[in-house]
């Protein structure tokens, strides 16, 4: 019989899966909770042999976070995650967890029966791991596009003058609004930026750089341009490709 913590912020919810998974006869909820707060609070108190938590909670922190908590306590203790919400923030919460097995990762829409769930549990429990296709692609989409962020290639005062060259400002603007005792220092910057992203050496004059810096912050995108003018992004093989081809 598997001990289950159950962690669902719902309360119909959290009473319908009780319900259905004492129901099959291989579950015993042990407690429910509505946040991870409280997860790690009953975790301390008494270890579950598995836990079901959703990923967005009430509390301060959501179901990755619990689980990162969870597991410092109790090493690669068994969580199967479900979330209906396509949130950037969770899927790269779950990449910086660095959980590895012992868990489960699917959408509510296609796994939340019971009949679906107890076996994501007793393969969790038995040390597998699974995670949704779909929210693999998904997972795999936020990871493809944090490393090639641009932003990520700029220190924060790059990023802070390029938001504002994004809006139409001028570099006087952009000091003044920024509070630089030296305007000149915002065509350092700029310089800055255009190294970090390749357009000092594709762009054939500072308007034609700022213009395409505008672009790149705007669809937070590293694209490259030809010498013809075409414009190129990085596809998920690392092939730099025509910039339509990806739209």
């Amino acid at each position: 019989m598997l001990k289950l913590l159950l962690v669902e912020d719902n309360d119909a919810l959290r009473r319908a899966l009780q319900t259905g998974l004492e129901a099959a006869g291989a579950v015993q909820v042990t407690a429910q909770v509505a946040s991870g707060e409280e997860a790690l609070a009953r975790c301390l108190d008494s270890p579950p042999t598995v836990v079901l938590m959703d990923v967005q909670l009430a509390g301060e922190i959501n179901g990755v976070e619990a689980a990162i908590a969870i597991r410092r306590e109790f090493p690669r203790l068994p969580v199967v995650f479900y979330s209906i919400q396509d949130d950037d923030a969770y899927y790269r919460d779950f990449l910086r967890s660095g959980i590895l097995s012992h868990y489960a990762y699917v959408r509510k829409s296609n796994y939340l029966l019971p009949q679906s769930i107890l076996p994501l549990l007793q393969d969790a429990v038995a040390g597998r791991s699974f995670i949704d296709p779909e929210i693999e692609a998904r997972v795999q989409e936020v990871r493809h596009r944090d490393e090639y962020d641009p932003l990520a290639l700029l220190e924060s005062n790059e990023r802070a003058v390029v938001a504002l060259v994004a809006r139409g400002l001028t570099n006087e603007q952009i000091a003044a609004r920024l509070g630089f005792c030296d305007k000149r220092a915002v065509s350092r910057t700029n310089g800055q930026i255009y190294a970090a992203w390749g357009l000092n050496e594709t762009a054939t004059d500072e308007k034609v750089a700022r213009t395409r810096a505008a672009i790149i912050y705007q669809r937070r995108q590293l694209i490259m341009w030809d010498e013809d003018g075409t414009p190129r992004v990085i596809d998920p093989q690392g092939e730099w490709i025509p910039l339509g081809e990806t739209d």
